[in-house]
């Protein structure tokens, strides 16, 4: 009869031997040698570039080249594991981009620079946010095209949204709002009991229980994430495996693009400039350039290239190709962390992950915390009530069935400890108070004329009064929820919340809580709109409606940065949802 270790031994051995393979199914292949030109070259793999790549190679007679700076997914097995995803921070597959030192917030960080993490790796930001699939407001897209943008009104974007999906849940399958061929995977984000709550608190508060992703959003939900049977859903390994292996798509990884070929003459783009494993390379684009390198990537490769505003190049010597407000309009979404605890052993203790048992149900069947992020409901609100059927949501709370256990936001460390330390190890959980349509915008510029010299990233947070305004109203919402009879029964309490850097003010007042975001409010890691598309005529835009770079020929930006408005949520949907639109943008103008 087998001891206890031995059968420990033998079960860990067949889960190495099985699961593997499943984790890693999906792969792609890279490129060794590459062609001197292709039909389209797309710069970035992220969110935005896997899709269009895929999309165009799938069209079978063009040839596409996807370069992307970082490495393969699958050099980290992590990559796949939802319940890790903090593991993708800081690591090699992680720009760790850093803001400049904010004046109106920021005082718990580190020298007040806030730090952006954007995915570095086949895939890019799509294989290390949170996962959740969030698409927006319907009132966000027809703004989009009340600001120039024809054919992006909700209309006409919806059938970009379930192109993509794959929704496996039966509640949403049914339904006229979602897909169920797409390659990205969409499933319940619930882990916990305390999913109920949410929902029966929401209730208790008077909201709408529904399907945020209807295009209304106002009320609670059920968290939906970009996961399938346990694994992370990215662009870079659920849409590229798709054409993985077809002879006129070549993927190359590990290649730095220092500058895109602007011809002086005709202001086209004739081929890019990059560095593949310490090898200086150009390659000839036949057709067009797809840049999607992201919100702040893009932008900064446009004014290497010579695009942008004009007494920005000229002062750092580089040539104006054609002078457009590049690296203006930046927007992102930002958030504090609200904790509570509760007395009732349902939400997920900060330990679990690390249990043994926990990892051999993951490996075997996907199950578990770690096939999840925790985050498991969701609410949409408005701050302004005469808004409602008029706007879209400008407040969202995430709720997480757990305390935080780790510094990933570079939080000073006297500040973390006195915010999260103190809660105690058993159970609770996290509301992140997010802030979707901050009035403050910032700008990305250039360092310097050297493509690796990180780019000066100053978002302005805050920097509008009405902003900080604005989240003390949501916090307001956020202690009616815990004061719903719901929230009361668990032993919920405001009380979590207070701390001595904010002594100085009444606890809860105003000022309080004013003190509190000051100290503690952060990203949500949505920067966006620094390449911002609109009217032909609109002299505040970069980009027409078919994304294409104003005054430039056979170049295009697509990815977040085109946005011309932030939109209400997480914004890795409307992003893959732009992508879509973009590959049939580009094939069109080449069919006629």
């Amino acid at each position: 009869m087998l001891t206890k270790a031995l059968l420990g031994i033998f079960i860990a051995a067949v889960i190495k031997l099985t699961t593997r393979s499943w984790l890693q199914s999906g792969t792609v292949e890279v490129a060794s040698v590459l062609n001197s030109s292709y039909d389209f070259i797309v710069i970035g793999s992220g969110s935005a570039g896997s899709v269009i790549a895929t999309r165009l190679a799938q069209n079978g007679d063009v040839t596409v080249l996807l370069l992307e700076a970082g490495g393969h997914f699958d050099e980290m097995e992590e990559s796949h594991v939802p319940g890790l995803w903090y593991k993708m921070l800081k690591s090699d597959f992680d720009w760790e981009y850093y803001t400049e030192p904010q004046k109106s917030c920021g005082i718990g960080i580190n020298d007040r620079r806030i730090y952006w993490p954007r995915g570095r790796v086949l895939g890019g930001s799509s294989v290390i946010n949170l996962m959740q699939y969030t698409r927006g407001n319907k009132y966000d897209y027809d703004e989009w095209e009340r600001l120039g943008c024809k054919g992006w009104g909700y209309k006409d974007i919806l059938t970009y949204f379930k192109r993509s999906e794959n929704n496996v849940e039966p509640g949403l399958r049914a339904t006229d709002y979602h897909g169920t061929d797409g390659p990205m995977g969409v499933s319940s984000g619930v882990v916990s009991p305390l999913a109920d709550h949410y929902i029966q608190a929401g209730k208790d508060m008077g909201y709408t229980i529904r399907d945020y992703n209807d295009g209304e959003q106002e009320g609670f939900s059920l968290y939906q994430i970009h996961i399938k049977d346990g694994v992370r859903s990215s662009t870079g390994k659920n849409y590229l495996s798709l054409v993985s292996g077809k002879k006129n798509i070549h993927v190359a990884t590990n290649s730095f693009v220092t500058k895109i070929d602007i011809d002086n003459v005709d202001k086209s783009a004739k081929g890019v400039y990059f560095v593949r494993n310490n090898r200086k390379f150009y390659i000839k684009a036949d057709k067009e350039v797809i840049l999607s390198a992201g919100a702040i990537n893009s932008p900064q490769l446009l004014m290497l290239s010579g695009i942008g505003p004009r007494d920005h190049l000229k002062k750092l010597g580089l040539p104006v190709k054609a002078d457009l407000p590049v690296g203006e309009n930046l927007q992102d979404h930002g958030r504090i962390q609200l904790f509570t605890h509760i007395d009732q052993p349902i939400s997920v203790k900060s330990d679990t992950w690390s249990m043994y048992w926990n990892g051999i149900m993951y490996k075997l069947f996907g199950t578990g915390v770690l096939g999840k992020t925790l985050a498991e409901g969701t609410s949409f609100h408005y701050t302004d009530k005469s808004q409602r059927g008029k706007n879209y949501t400008n407040v969202q709370f995430n709720f997480f069935s757990s305390y935080q256990h780790a510094n990933i936001e570079s939080y000073n460390d006297t500040y973390f400890n006195e915010l999260f330390s103190k809660t105690p190890k058993e159970y609770g959980f996290m509301t992140a108070l997010i802030m979707n349509h901050l009035k403050s915008t910032g700008t990305i510029t250039l360092k310097s004329s050297d493509p690796f010299d990180y780019p000066v990233i100053e978002p302005n947070y805050l920097s509008e009064k009405s902003d900080l305004d604005d989240v003390v109203k949501a916090i307001r919402i956020w202690e009616r929820f815990i004061e719903t009879p719901t929230m009361k029964s668990l032993g919920a309490s405001v009380d979590q919340v207070r701390v001595t850097s904010c002594d100085n003010h009444i606890f809860r007042s105003d000022d309080y809580w004013k003190c509190y975001i000051r100290h503690f409010f952060i990203t949500v890691y949505h920067p966006c709109c620094t390449c911002k598309m609109g009217a032909p005529n609109d002299k505040t835009t970069v980009l027409g409606p078919d994304l294409r770079v104003k005054g430039v020929k056979g170049l295009r930006v697509a990815d977040a940065s085109s946005f011309p408005h932030e939109t209400s949520g997480n914004i890795n949907a409307p992003i893959i949802m732009l992508a879509e639109k973009a590959a049939d943008l580009i094939l069109d103008s080449w069919r006629k």
